[in-house]
């Protein structure tokens, strides 16, 4: 089972690796070097997560339809294919937007649309079979594999791209993402190599939850509803700066394509240094205890982002990331081991289902607003820079009201 548990992190990974060009670099030169909207880049780089309900019907669908005697397989190989050709085309699309608006945002839509598709196409697959593999007793333990190879991933991936587009140039940035995209294509196939076994059987795992369903299981219960609207706020936070980190950087401190790249490597080995130390920490301190410390590690990131725009301060600003970075990582551990806490017999796999629910909502919820605030203050103000400051300070107020919300009443 341990192969099996490292290919199925090496899945995740594979996954993981054609988002983070695109959440890391694209997403800064788009708004930094071509101008472009940041509320619509915003909107391209969530389609995953605004397609993200029809992962339901995807589960589905393979459920009941297997080719040449596998479930999963097929569908992971074709996820990963439209994931690595989204990531290969999509610098080309962003410079086409630059020169041609309309018919750009036509092919983008189209481009990130299949890019999103693969991305809930094999994110299902894979996590259904990690499912299926593991059993109910080990499926915890893959999940821990599986993260922790995937910020692995995302760190190292995020340290190759800064290299790669050194110095930037159109050309550097093209070849950069064909680099990733093929490196991530070969680490996925060999994460497929003889994984899934071949069955004339309906595999049994999880039972698979439409999204109304979830909705009306956690409205009656005014424990989890309110749970529920608490992450919805943390996360849109946490997550939703995800498209503003680094076009802020290069605005307010005149960083390189090369030294906003590796922002996100910053950022994530401190939320892995957060997530093992958070895994400690739970056979001695209360999950909610945890739960706080992460909502005020992140919510003092933010404070100090904040702070480092309007001082000009670079320090200041990294020391927000590392703060943001250990937030993000208790907050996740401790918020998914509460929510488990909550579940009753014959429903883990439900309100693991309304976890991802609202980590989708989150992120499309705080990247669009975030976008649609930095652009509306900026044109207001005429300071690319305040329009920043105004997203993250709004960011610190949702920070708050989920600290309210977590706190025993």
């Amino acid at each position: 089972m341990i192969r099996k548990r490292i290919q199925l992190g090496f899945l995740h990974v594979a996954i993981a690796m054609t988002l983070v060009p695109i959440n890391s670099t694209l997403n800064r030169v788009m708004i930094k070097e071509l101008a472009i909207s940041a509320t619509l880049v915003a909107i391209m780089a969530s389609l995953p997560y605004l397609l993200s309900p029809i992962q339901v019907a995807i589960g589905s669908y393979s459920d009941r339809h297997p080719i040449l005697h596998l479930y999963r397989t097929p569908y992971i190989l074709i996820g990963l294919l439209l994931c690595v050709a989204g990531v290969m085309i999509a610098p080309q699309i962003a410079f086409l937007i630059a020169e041609n608006i309309w018919l750009g945002v036509l092919v983008g839509v189209l481009a990130f649309g299949a890019w999103g598709m693969g991305y809930n196409l094999a994110a299902v697959s894979y996590l259904s079979l990690a499912s299926e593999l593991s059993g109910e007793q080990g499926r915890g333990r893959t999940i821990a594999v599986m993260w922790f190879m995937m910020i692995t991933g995302i760190i190292l991936t995020a340290v190759l791209l800064s290299r790669l587009v050194d110095p930037y140039s159109p050309e550097a940035l093209q070849r950069a993402f064909w680099i990733v995209g093929s490196v991530a294509l070969v680490i996925g196939l060999l994460g497929l190599i003889r994984l899934e076994p071949r069955s004339e059987k309906i595999p049994q795992g999880e039972v698979r939850y439409s999204w109304g369903i979830m909705i009306q299981t956690i409205w009656g219960n005014p424990q989890a509803r309110l749970f529920f609207w608490y992450l919805i706020i943390l996360l849109a936070a946490i997550l939703g700066q995800d498209i503003l980190l680094e076009p802020f950087a290069a605005e307010a401190f005149d960083l390189s394509v090369q030294e906003t790249t590796r922002i996100t490597a910053f950022w994530g080995v401190f939320v892995l240094v957060a997530i093992l130390l958070t895994g400690w920490l739970e056979t001695r301190l209360k999950k909610r205890t945890l739960a706080t410390w992460g909502g005020w590690g992140a919510l003092l990131g933010f404070v100090l982002i904040v702070l480092s725009g309007v001082l000009l301060n670079q320090a200041i600003f990294y020391t927000g990331v590392l703060f943001l970075g250990i937030g993000t990582g208790m907050s996740t551990v401790s918020n998914l081991s509460l929510m488990l806490d909550m579940t009753v017999a014959g429903q883990v796999g439900l309100f693991i289902g309304a976890w991802g629910m609202a980590s989708a909502v989150s992120r499309l919820m705080g990247s669009v607003l975030g976008g649609i605030g930095r652009d509306l203050i900026t044109r207001i103000s005429g300071d690319p820079i305040l329009g920043y400051i105004v997203v993250f300070g709004v960011m610190v107020g949702f920070m708050l009201l989920s600290l309210v919300m977590l706190a025993p009443h």
